[in-house]
């Protein structure tokens, strides 16, 4: 008999018996780690989709309100391609039909866009928010709907604003411009705009 050959044999043996233990293991770890990752996706999708339905609701409502009465609706889109749906919004205007955001007027669209901005930061407030010049499609109602709507989300949010329109400006706290007295040589002005709680812009109605 060769003991070293039944000695290798118990060697490779033992070795084996870790082996499998180690797959076993790894197998089960496997398993785990999958497990897991469905149960993150599957609260990633409904956390995704109840978001998804509150900001709806909110953008629904705010649209309503700027255009006095209509339909906005958010929702998951198929793309072909893609394997995560896309956001579709979908709007009605009083009198119209349901059609794509990218149908709307420029000054539609603005109104649009903010009302879109009030929903989400209704459900997930923000300290800041800037805005560039999203007034200057707006004819003068739509300014002043506009404008409720800046001082309801000024209440709650570091606003600033980019404008040309006056009636934008008499709504700010605080005015800061940009003059060019000399060729070439920029001069930044400040106002405060120091007014009684009453003169203030009242939010629009719901």
């Amino acid at each position: 008999m060769n003991r070293a050959a039944l000695e290798e044999f118990a060697a490779l043996t033992e070795r084996v018996q870790f082996l499998e233990s180690q797959a076993a293991d790894l197998k089960a770890s496997v398993g785990s780690l999958r497990a897991t990752i469905a149960e993150i996706e599957r609260t990633i999708a409904g956390r995704f989709t109840a978001t998804l339905e509150e900001v709806s609701g909110h953008f629904s409502r705010y649209w309503q309100r700027l255009f006095n009465g209509g339909e906005a609706q958010l929702y998951l889109q198929e793309v072909e391609g893609e394997p995560e749906p896309g956001v579709e919004i979908r709007l009605r205007i009083p009198g119209k039909r349901m059609v794509n955001l990218n149908l709307l007027s420029g000054g539609e669209k603005a109104l649009g866009a903010l009302a879109f901005l009030m929903a989400l930061f209704s459900v997930r407030p923000s300290p800041f928010c800037l805005l560039d010049e999203v007034d200057a499609a707006l004819d003068e109602p739509n300014v002043e709907r506009f404008v409720g709507l800046l001082r309801e989300l000024a209440a709650g949010t570091q606003t600033i604003i980019i404008t040309h329109n006056p009636r934008t400006m008499e709504a700010a706290d605080t005015l800061y411009g940009v003059t060019m007295e000399e060729p070439g040589v920029s001069k930044l002005v400040s106002v405060a705009l120091a007014r009684e709680p009453s003169a203030r812009p009242a939010p629009v109605e719901a």
